[in-house]
């Protein structure tokens, strides 16, 4: 017990462990006036407290200060301090008080327990950075303690190899380790595995052996990686013990990892957790990043590259909310509008037979208009673009039985699809490796073809009104009237299960580009969110009008982040894919907007396609103003 040079009484000595010496007492500040060197003790402290590390030192530093300048001023000393006196007050029972110097006399500082958890947090960090001094500094000024002396003297003797006294001190750290009486077992295991392999390391089998049979066998722990251990004697040299043990080697980045390890086990009141400040800010950015609406960014948000000095926020000037163009070249309803897999492309479908393609300009954010591809009987209802972004499938309505298969790079129709006047071909979709495709209606047609239109197998009795192809380039997820999802494997060995089950229609569905997620429109429902390897309902996006119009929804962003669905009320929705409530509401249209396309390679860029004709470009706000013109 440490004796207070001030009044004899007993320093109460507390380092965020709940030990202490027993209950502060309450004590007046005494005169500051040095009469002879053998009083100057009682002289200049009064009741100024002293706790953790250094404070000896530092109330030698203050005395032999107190000795030099008493002379020249005892005369304003006592009045001084009688001031202060009055403006503090009297410390009470259980307060926590730091004692610092200004203007001549010491100032009392209350910390309650956050405050002390904060001053801990960043004294660590100090010290990580190397600002040693500047740590203890802190933890003087502010009574605190950072470590329980047990601890230090444990790391010490861990980061400098002296595992007999890393041993003993385990005993030292028992009584403060409360519930966990099998920590004390691993952190020993631990400790005796690095001293093992350093021995390996050095070249000093017997010494290692000794350590395994005598050390690590009678703790009877681990037993599996104790045999593991074993087979490390085997080793020809340090670079294979390195490569089988996953270990760095004898030196400084291994022992700190061990004390990451060993700190485990300790409570933080004892040794802080590692790193504990840069975990928690690590924290607050990742729940800032969840909390941003439009987050969605080309890199890896987390605290190395964000300013911790204000809070993460995407700007919604740089999402596509504003309109860019209004394509007024088609006569009657647009029904589809699809980019192209490359982004480079748009292809817009009409009630009037007609696909328009469009070329896409990424830095102007406009497109202008390529090629019209006339001929479709029944009106374009869909379409689907090749992997290539060089050719696209054309269908129609439920009464239409043919498909266009166009080449747009030569701008000529490559092949019809007309296999009998009674199909009902309303949906296609290519595999990934762009050498074959499936098409199928709701009257009962379900076709695996080749690219030049060729029926290679079927499904029978099966009512298809959307299709997907997977990735693998045998399973396709088919929509059917019955409400469902199924999956189908149409080569060897075949087979068919349900993934997706609705209690209302599935009018459409989209798949996003990891096949995880999959985006359902549904008859007087809305757009439901599904994981189709889990099998359930994850979201129901609220505000969307849906009622009995096939409508397309789509995924966007740079990381698949959004979604957008067309809508009966004539608007444009978007939503975050982790929130119900839409992002925005973009309005433009004048009658139910049919179709969304979210362009996969430039996701500043959407476009609509409504019943009132037109086909709108959707861009940032902060865009070049000639790309705002509407129209080419």
């Amino acid at each position: 017990m440490q004796q207070d040079l001030a009044t004899g009484n007993c320093l109460k000595i507390d380092c965020d462990t709940g030990i202490s010496e027993g209950p502060p007492r309450k004590r007046k500040r005494k005169s500051a006036i040095v009469e002879d060197q053998s009083t100057s003790n009682k002289a200049i402290f009064g009741d100024r407290k002293f706790e953790g590390a250094g404070s000896t030192a530092t109330m030698q530093q203050d005395l032999a200060t107190a000795n030099g300048s008493a002379a020249g001023s005892s005369h304003n000393s006592s009045t001084e301090m009688q001031q202060d006196v009055h403006a503090n007050g009297n410390a009470t029972e259980g307060e926590e008080k730091c004692g610092s110097y200004a203007n001549g006399g010491p100032r009392t500082i209350h910390l309650d327990q956050t405050e002390r958890d904060i001053v801990r947090l960043i004294g660590q960090h100090l010290k990580i950075v190397g600002l040693e001094r500047s740590a203890e500094l802190l933890m003087e000024e502010s009574g605190c303690c950072l470590e329980h002396p047990s601890a230090i003297k444990f790391r010490t003797h861990v980061l400098s190899g002296d595992w007999v006294k890393a041993d003993h001190d385990l005993q030292e750290l028992h009584p403060l380790i409360e519930g966990k009486h099998n920590s004390i077992g691993e952190m020993r295991f631990l400790l005796l595995e690095q001293k093992y392999l350093e021995f390996l390391e050095e070249g000093r089998p017997l010494d290692a052996l000794h350590v395994l049979r005598n050390e690590l066998t009678p703790l009877q722990h681990n037993t599996p990686r104790v045999h593991q251990l074993s087979s490390y004697m085997m080793c020809a040299n340090n670079e294979e013990l390195y490569q089988r043990a996953s270990w760095e080697g004898k030196g400084v980045k291994s022992r700190n990892k061990l004390m990451d390890r060993l700190q485990n086990f300790l409570p933080p009141t004892v040794m802080l957790p590692p790193r504990r400040l840069r975990s928690l800010l690590s924290q607050a950015v990742e729940m800032q990043t969840e909390r941003c609406t439009c987050h969605d960014m080309a890199w890896e948000t987390n605290i190395d590259n964000v300013s911790l000095l204000v809070d993460h926020c995407c700007s919604q000037e740089e999402f596509p909310m504003q309109p860019l163009q209004v394509l007024n070249e088609h006569c009657d309803e647009v029904w589809y509008c699809k980019f192209s897999p490359d982004g480079l492309k748009l292809a817009t479908g009409s009630k009037d037979t007609s696909v328009i393609i469009w070329d896409v300009d990424p830095k102007a954010m406009c497109v202008k208009q390529r090629r019209t591809l006339d001929g479709h009987t029944y009106g374009v209802s869909f379409i689907a673009w090749h992997p290539d972004s060089k050719h696209l499938i054309v269908g129609g309505p439920e009464d239409c039985p043919d498909l266009w298969i166009w080449n747009i790079e030569e701008e000529k129709l490559r092949t019809k699809m007309s296999h009998s006047p009674e199909d009902s071909l309303t949906c296609a979709a290519f595999s990934q490796d762009g050498t074959r495709f499936v098409t199928g209606g709701v009257r009962g047609q379900f076709y695996l073809c080749d690219i030049d239109g060729t029926i290679h197998d079927t499904w029978d009795g099966v009512r298809v009104n959307g299709l997907f192809f997977k990735s693998d380039n045998r399973t396709v997820l088919a929509a059917d009237t019955h409400h469902r999802i199924r999956s189908y494997a149409f080569d060897a060995p075949r087979g068919d299960q349900t993934i997706v089950q609705e209690q209302h229609a599935i009018m459409t569905f989209s798949v996003n580009s990891s096949e995880r997620l999959a985006l359902l429109n549904i008859s007087q429902q809305g757009l439901h969110l599904w994981d189709l390897q889990d099998r359930c309902l994850v979201r129901r996006f609220q505000g969307v009008t849906q009622g009995n119009y096939t409508i397309y929804s789509t995924f966007g962003g740079i990381h698949e982040s959004f979604v957008a669905s067309g809508s009966e009320d004539n608007k444009v929705y978007i939503w975050h894919i982790k929130r119900e409530e839409p992002l925005a509401r973009l309005v433009g249209h004048t009658r139910t907007v049919n179709c969304v396309s979210w362009n996969p390679v430039y996701p500043a860029l959407l476009a609509s396609a409504s019943d009132d004709g037109t086909v709108r470009l959707w861009g940032p706000k902060t865009i070049p103003q000639h790309a705002t013109n509407s129209g080419n």
